[in-house]
């Protein structure tokens, strides 16, 4: 009888196990990617990104996804996989790593890119760290990752090939399928193809460049734009602004730039670090000779230079911004200075590089930036690219990642073009849970918390967070403040005092604020004979300006009463804010 009770727990332990897929960002969205494979009571995390506010976030650093799942779940966590080393799959890593604290893997420059982010955002702290190469098969827990070459925008991309003990999963990160690759390292074709022919569970692929037909172009063909345009502005000095990460970028304009026998000088913290960490490691290839202190670009005439910068989203304190706005101490920039933006412009950020590029052309400066340059090329696999994956790979089930939600339902198309039926072709949104199980077919089956979490500074919050809306209030409508002294009775011990910010006032201005002063005295008197109510007066005088406001002049603007109340017996004043 024990015998037959012990096979039946083994039966029924059996029939419980499971794994589960779920995203934490990345879906529906460029940027902040983060996945989770759960194995029983085993998790491994893949990428841990950021992404960019837009205009509705004024004043935020950065987008982390919501980790509550996985701060729920810290004991269960075995390592954080890192398949390269751009932004969007690396940049949550300072805000993650200090409530995970979990080993990191990835390739060598990938980990050089992060340790040089986590010495800016955690200066000593030093995370557990796992080097791997392409090629490479390690043992995590219940988990066999194979880590297969893929060729993208940045060196030493890997996508990722998982066995469970319920099945192969493959996640192919950022690729393309780039057969001219500028250092040589193409996509694994012959390793994915392994993949496929021992059986793939799950594909979980790429889904930026979905919408594109045929093939994304070789980043080679930028070598023949910047000679052409080296060529067009042979007398001008030459700045180029490209992502301080994008190490085939600068590879290409430092080979031209040898031909055309000009210096280099780096510009922007990211884009020194960066340059130096990729020169050490051997990604970048450049002759110390052509190297110079942007300090030392002065003795230099403008055909025989070239500045590298950070800067083509127009980020607030990057080396093209401060240019722009005649705020760098070294360079001044003028008509016999051309600026080539080697970039796409990421969504949200438009507007800041718009007024970047306005700024450049009032300072005299050409600027080339137009698509039809070819002064880019994507790093993501197009439609029939994303095709050849899935034929190599041969999934039975299928998930698009990485994109808005329209990428990845034409993702899913082109995968019903190749042959995978619709059931096995997963739409989810981020938080959604995929259970497989071994005796019945996958299904989407709950739903985990996996919101966004905004950074700024040194503080992290919910995106609902009211601070957001009162910073729209004010951003939108002005701000302004009414300061009141009072004794413990609530009579006015001073003059009312009003400063506004930002407020427009269309009609008689001192009219306007006659009526302020009055209502806010008013308010004051009206509570005032009884022992004061700092919270009800706040209230009170709130109220009443806003009517005077909106009577007057239609203005919404945030009002923030300041209410101080002298206590006769302790001699001191007690400040209400707000």
């Amino acid at each position: 009888m024990a015998q037959k009770n012990s096979q039946s727990r083994r039966k029924n332990d059996f029939e419980r196990e499971h794994l589960s897929f779920i995203p934490l960002g990345g879906l529906g969205e460029i940027g902040k990617n983060m996945y989770v494979l759960e194995y029983e009571d085993e998790i491994i995390v893949i990428d841990s990104g950021l992404k960019f506010p837009d205009s509705e976030l004024p004043g935020i650093d950065y987008i982390v996804p919501d980790i509550s799942y996985l701060e729920a779940n810290k004991e269960k966590i075995l390592a954080i996989i890192i398949t390269h080393g751009h932004e969007d799959h690396t940049g949550g890593l300072p805000y993650v790593l200090p409530r995970l604290n979990v080993p990191i893997y990835g390739t060598q420059l990938t980990l050089g890119l992060i340790k040089n982010k986590l010495q800016d955002d955690l200066p000593g702290f030093k995370p557990e760290t796992v080097e791997i190469r392409a090629g490479d098969v390690i043992k995590i827990g219940s988990f066999t990752v194979r880590f297969i070459a893929v060729a993208h925008s940045i060196p030493d991309g890997v996508a990722l090939s998982i066995d469970t003990p319920l099945g192969r999963v493959i996640h192919t990160g950022d690729f393309k399928l780039d057969s001219t690759p500028v250092d040589g390292r193409t996509t694994d074709f012959g390793a994915l193809a392994e993949e496929g022919e021992k059986g793939v569970l799950l594909l979980c692929s790429d889904s930026t460049n979905a919408e594109r037909s045929g093939f994304t172009q070789s980043e080679r063909i930028i070598s023949g734009t910047l000679d052409t345009l080296y060529r067009t502005y042979r007398n001008k000095r030459i700045i180029i602004s490209s992502f301080a990460s994008n190490v085939h970028r600068i590879q290409q304009v430092a080979d031209v730039s040898a031909r055309f026998n000009r210096k280099i000088a780096f510009l922007g913290r990211s884009m020194i670090r960066n340059a130096e960490l990729a020169r050490e490691l051997g990604y970048l290839k450049i002759d110390s000779k052509m190297i110079i202190q942007i300090e030392e670009s002065w003795k230099y005439s403008d055909n025989q230079l070239v500045i590298i910068t950070t800067g083509s989203q127009g980020e607030p304190f990057s080396g093209l911004v401060t240019m722009s706005r005649g705020e760098n101490k070294s360079i001044e920039l003028g008509e016999h200075d051309v600026v080539f933006l080697l970039a796409s412009v990421i969504p949200g950020n438009e507007k800041l590089v718009n007024n970047t590029i306005n700024r450049l052309f009032a300072q005299g400066c050409e600027v080339v930036y137009e698509k039809e340059k070819q002064i880019h090329v994507s790093g993501h696999a197009s439609s029939e690219e994303l095709k050849i994956m899935m034929n190599i790979t041969k999934p039975q089930y299928f998930v698009p990642i990485h994109g808005e939600y329209k990428h990845m339902v034409r993702h899913s198309q082109l995968a019903q073009e190749v042959g995978i039926p619709q059931r096995n072709i997963f739409l989810m949104t981020n938080g959604d849970i995929l259970t497989f199980s071994k005796n019945n077919p996958p299904k989407k089956q709950g739903h985990v918390q996996a919101g966004a979490v905004i950074v700024d500074g040194n503080a992290a919050g919910s995106i609902k967070s009211e601070v957001m809306k009162e910073r729209r209030e004010i951003a939108e409508d002005g701000v302004l403040v009414v300061a009141a002294a009072v004794d413990e009775k609530g009579n006015l011990l001073a003059p009312v005092a009003i400063e506004t910010q930002g407020v427009f006032i269309s009609d008689d201005t001192k009219q306007v604020f006659d009526e302020l002063y009055a209502s806010s005295e008013r308010a004051i008197q009206e509570l005032a004979g009884k022992h004061v109510n700092p919270d009800a007066l706040r209230k009170t005088i709130k109220a009443r300006v806003r009517d005077v406001l909106r009577k007057r002049n239609s203005s919404f603007a945030v009002v923030l009463p300041v209410i101080s109340v002298k206590h006769n017996e302790a001699n001191f004043f007690e400040k209400e804010f707000f």
